[in-house]
């Protein structure tokens, strides 16, 4: 339900702004598919500001390990990430199911340090629609379904007035690979 009070347009606008403001330049440089450290010079701090700028802005936890932490945490050291700091065949089967057309860019064999590169708006606005749908149907505290959208890009109850109780976003990533991985996904290097 909370995918349809806060449109992906509107999503696109505030995450662009989010990192025009966190790197100083204009909103019109940033797009969607540019990498926001290779294309706009972002650097780490800048990940920490811009993530902070769209938790406020949304009400949401934003992810604070990558993907792939979170898949060497859940099931295994090596699973993800060679002992040489490389991308694995599973890694790649991963984030190509999990990303979708933002994956192609990732091969086996690929240096970790590499991966953040791949960030782009796209990327962000991808996790806060994943965090923004996690919204349940009724509220708890009245509930009442009256979900509206609140200071512009906060979900809360029409009602009692609560905010939405959103997963976080590495609680978002976390269910995606436990579902993966339930649906027969690859999990060890030696699958």
């Amino acid at each position: 339900m909370a995918e349809l009070l806060i449109s992906p347009d509107q999503i696109y606008r505030e995450v662009q702004k989010a990192v025009a403001d966190a790197l100083q330049i204009s909103a019109e440089k940033v797009q969607p598919d540019m990498s926001l450290i290779s294309d706009l010079a972002a650097e780490s701090l800048d990940f920490i500001d811009i993530n902070f700028r769209l938790e406020q802005r949304f009400g949401v936890a934003m992810p604070r390990k990558y993907l792939l932490d979170h898949v060497e945490e859940l099931f295994g050291e090596g699973t993800a990430i060679d002992g040489g700091g490389r991308l694995t065949e599973v890694a790649v089967t991963i984030w190509n199911a999990r990303l979708g057309s933002a994956g192609p860019r990732v091969h086996a064999g690929m240096p970790l340090d590499d991966v953040p590169t791949l960030v782009t708006p796209r990327t962000l606005v991808m996790i806060v629609e994943e965090i923004l749908a996690t919204c349940p149907d009724t509220c708890p505290n009245c509930g009442k379904a009256a979900w509206t959208v609140v200071e512009e890009c906060t979900i809360g109850c029409g009602e009692c007035r609560s905010r939405a109780p959103l997963v976080t976003g590495d609680d978002v990533i976390r269910r995606w690979l436990e579902d993966f991985r339930a649906r027969g996904g690859p999990m060890s290097s030696a699958s």
